[in-house]
């Protein structure tokens, strides 16, 4: 039987350096081992899930990043198998629209927020706003911001706006009864290249790649330290991040599913609404008129 999984193991609670994070976990034990303990949770979560809904009063966002062939689409199909297709949905977010374009950087990740009851998963997120445009600062031109007329524009006081507008987009909805889980999936640059291999040689994975894979993959460096200072500078009490080992997907789906249900858990107003007392007395009366039909 596994052992529970130690949530302080990945959770981001002080300064790190994000190069010294492992980014393997294997339970010393092997992958059918880990696919059944994460059934098993998942099975959990989904009850937690179904209780939450009827309960109504709080959502879960759960934000996942990581770089290119980290799992993110593969974790969210199965740490959440077993959810109802009406109690949670993904959102996975590209490159922004012209009509997104047209409102402020947070605007489209608002309204994808989740209702009360259900839980959003956002594939990709908001920090793509300190990440892809710091790496490229190009693209902030096309935001038609007032104040930016070029990349020289672009300066760390902008950084710092940017970010402390992340921290109050967070603190805003977390006092509003969104539950927030940030997800790192920590993968090594060895196993990125062996996952875009993979891509290369097996046909039916061959529509996964992008040649500009390997153009950002020779950025590796670049992304990595925006990725610390993302944990370093974002990491709070209501909207925590989790450094999540990714060169085994088994492990990382696990452990995933493992902190979103022990820390839920960790909710016990989380109940379903009981009847109202008229309706409960007559609970035996209503079984037989239905019986009795």
């Amino acid at each position: 039987m596994m052992k529970p999984v130690s949530i302080d193991n990945y959770k981001i609670s002080e300064k790190v350096n994000l190069r010294s994070l492992k980014t393997l976990e294997d339970f010393n034990t092997d992958e059918d081992t880990l696919e059944d303990a994460l059934k098993d949770t998942r099975k959990d979560l989904g009850k937690l899930q179904d209780t939450m809904y009827a309960h109504g009063k709080y959502a879960v966002l759960v934000c996942l990043q990581g770089m290119d062939t980290a799992g993110k689409d593969s974790l969210i199909r199965e740490v959440f198998k077993d959810f109802n297709a009406r109690g949670v949905v993904v959102h996975s977010f590209k490159v922004p629209t012209e009509l997104e374009r047209k409102h402020d950087y947070l605007w489209r990740h608002y309204i994808a927020l989740p209702a009360r009851g259900k839980f959003g998963v956002f594939n990709r997120t908001h920090y793509e706003n300190v990440l892809v445009t710091r790496v490229h600062p190009e693209y902030i031109l096309g935001e038609y911001l007032p104040d930016v007329n070029s990349t020289d524009d672009i300066d760390d006081e902008f950084w710092d706006r940017r970010f402390e507008q992340i921290n109050n987009f967070e603190k805003t909805i977390a006092e509003n009864g969104i539950l927030i889980f940030k997800f790192f999936l920590n993968l090594s640059k060895e196993e990125q290249r062996d996952r875009l291999l993979r891509r290369l040689r097996k046909k039916e994975k061959n529509w996964k790649f992008s040649p500009g894979d390997l153009d950002e993959r020779e950025l590796w460096d670049k992304y990595l330290d925006c990725y610390e200072d993302i944990l370093n500078r974002s990491s709070t009490s209501h909207g925590p991040w989790y450094a999540i080992p990714a060169d085994s997907k088994p492990a990382a789906r696990y452990i995933v599913a493992s902190v979103l249900l022990q820390e839920l858990s960790k909710y016990t107003d989380i109940k379903e609404p009981e009847l109202d007392p008229e309706v409960m007395a007559k609970l035996s009366e209503y079984r037989e008129r239905l019986e009795n039909e």
